[in-house]
């Protein structure tokens, strides 16, 4: 078996804020491509973000994903409906942003609250969360982007969008050529342990867009490498491979490094990428 997918990385504007600054660490440990998010184009103009885009493709980076705003504010699944109008209003300005910069998918987030869907009713998220589907999905479709649904964290208890069973719901009422879902290999080691990416990714396989491959000890989000927490890697990256996906996966980590005011080296990113892709290699000839 080999590997068919390439490579992406995630830079935190917050940190990584200089386009220049990102490409050059990409030239040098030879990342392809990154997954952007709203922070790189919130405020700028539609030119300024054509621009960027345009940058980061003629550096030879591909921006396949984008991750879609998760503040308190962007809750699709809210439910007072003067607080889910308003965080349409501003997903979809951000969908169309993610247009201008080139990207063909973007993450969302099936809520951004905590609660527990045994306590609050999961039926009623459901029936908000179907409503502003019907208002995002036609946005997507006019610009050739899938919206991705990711899979939570538990949180407190059943968190909306953090089990199988919530997916398996998804699939039936919302899955379509402009929706498909983000899988991530940490949230799912948390609800369900190391062989728990393997088991979610199973019943959701077709409907991937979007991969976040990131580690942890199985009990909190600690964004490390793969090889670095508990996940069974083995046999996840086998059932990747077996999908013969050819979109980018992104790596939803930063080195396992030492770091000078939060930033690593170019060195230590490219050590990252060659022990991932290891990883996966050793996985796939295991």
């Amino acid at each position: 078996m080999k590997i068919f997918w390439k490579w992406a990385a995630c830079f935190d504007p917050d940190i990584y804020f200089v386009p220049d600054e990102i490409i050059e660490i990409c030239n040098f440990a030879k990342i392809s491509a990154i997954e952007t998010n709203w922070r790189y184009t919130e405020g700028k103009t539609e030119n300024e973000i054509i621009k960027l885009g345009d940058d980061f493709k003629k550096a030879g980076i591909t921006l396949y994903s984008f991750h879609l705003p998760f503040t308190h504010d962007d809750d699709i699944a809210s439910f007072y409906e003067t607080s889910r109008i308003k965080a349409i209003q501003r997903l979809t300005n951000a969908i169309e942003q993610a247009g201008l910069l080139g990207c063909k998918a973007v993450v969302l987030h099936p809520t951004t609250n905590h609660f527990d869907t045994k306590i609050e009713g999961f039926d009623r998220y459901l029936s908000q969360m179907r409503k502003s589907l019907e208002d995002l999905v036609p946005v997507a479709e006019k610009l050739n982007i899938i919206i991705s649904l990711e899979n939570m964290l538990p949180r407190q208890g059943e968190r909306f969008g953090s089990k199988i069973e919530h997916f398996k719901i998804f699939q039936k009422e919302f899955a379509c050529k402009n929706l498909g879902f983000c899988f991530d290999t940490g949230h799912a080691c948390v609800t369900y342990g190391s062989d728990g990416p393997s088991m979610f990714f199973d019943e959701i396989k077709e409907n991937i867009s979007i991969f976040h491959i990131q580690d942890n000890a199985g009990d909190r989000d600690l964004h490390i490498p793969p090889g670095r927490g508990l996940v069974n890697w083995n046999q996840f990256f086998k059932k990747m491979a077996q999908l013969k996906f050819s979109f980018p996966a992104t790596i939803e980590a930063v080195p396992f490094s030492h770091a000078e005011n939060s930033k690593f080296t170019k060195q230590a990113w490219k050590n990252m990428f060659e022990e991932v892709n290891g990883v996966a290699e050793n996985a796939l000839n295991f």
